[in-house]
């Protein structure tokens, strides 16, 4: 439940200017979430969201964009704890996560700058990993296994 609603809060960043954690948790409960102010600020903190100025001028949440080591470990967690399975064809990984987590999970992989990975598009549960190379598969396809290890 905490990455669908970690997923829909980056869905709502985007879509509205939302300059309170008051305003999200009102946009989350719209959204069918039961939140809290005190989950809402630990969903900020674990995401790394920033306030930057948006179109109206208004300082408003956004992702922020630094590849740090918090990153890195949240984005082990978020396999750790989402991934089903991943499997391979030609040059495309195919990674199955819990319903509701491929778009986090496919986040997490994008803004870890795997040099060998093109791009990743991502549905409800699935994501399709699209590899600069069939021989780069095998090698990235070991480190998801090790870092996915629970």
């Amino acid at each position: 439940m905490r990455y669908a609603r970690q997923q829909k809060i980056l869905e709502l960043i985007t879509v509205h200017e939302i300059d309170t954690q008051e305003r999200l948790a009102e946009k989350l409960r719209e959204a069918g979430f039961n939140v809290t102010q005190a989950t809402v600020s630990r969903d900020i903190k674990e995401l790394q969201l920033v306030k930057h100025a948006g179109p109206s001028g208004r300082s408003c949440y956004t992702q922020s964009r630094t590849a740090d080591a918090p990153v890195s470990e949240r984005f082990r967690k978020i396999l750790r704890e989402t991934i089903l399975s991943i499997n391979s064809a030609e040059n495309i990984i195919v990674i199955k996560t819990l319903s509701g987590c491929a778009n986090a999970a496919a986040e997490a992989i994008d803004t870890s700058n795997f040099p060998d990975i093109i791009g990743t598009l991502a549905g409800d549960n699935t994501i399709f990993m699209v590899v600069s190379s069939k021989e780069a598969v095998e090698p990235l396809m070991e480190q998801f296994h090790e870092m996915t290890v629970k």
